[in-house]
């Protein structure tokens, strides 16, 4: 093995830990309007090893969501100990019958009570990163 592949490894390794467990990091979309990219601060959670953010419950539809039903592109930056720009894709949630689970798990996370609230107004998606082994 060479060094070159062993560190490939060990940033797949960092990584791979990083995100088997939720924290803040930015995402960057790209705006369905003017084309250009649009960085935020989003919370991120591992639920059963697969990835999601979400956000409190708001009639208002989020930019950055409108952004990735345009677009499913986006770029996952890991931020704090492990650095790391990730190529990602978004699977917006829109079916009720699949978010109330996934966001009885966050609404237990962040200790509130009115997921019916947040399964009707709250932003979904799925993360997937490109090119993450899975393990």
């Amino acid at each position: 093995m060479d060094v070159e592949t062993r560190s490939e490894e060990v940033i797949d390794e960092r990584v791979r830990r990083a995100l088997s467990r939720g924290h803040t990091v930015d995402i960057t979309t790209t705006g369905r309007q003017s084309g250009a990219s649009r960085r935020i601060e989003v919370v991120f959670h591992n639920i059963d090893g697969r990835l999601y953010i979400s956000g409190l419950p708001r009639r208002e539809r989020r930019s950055w969501l409108a952004n990735l039903d345009a677009d499913p592109r986006m770029t996952f930056h890991l931020k704090g100990p492990v650095k790391a720009d990730l190529p990602a894709r978004a699977r917006v949630i829109t079916d009720p019958a699949e978010r109330e689970p996934i966001l009885r798990r966050i609404a237990q996370a962040w200790r509130r009570t009115d997921v019916d609230t947040m399964v009707r107004w709250s932003p979904l998606i799925e993360v997937e990163i490109e090119g993450l082994q899975a393990g």
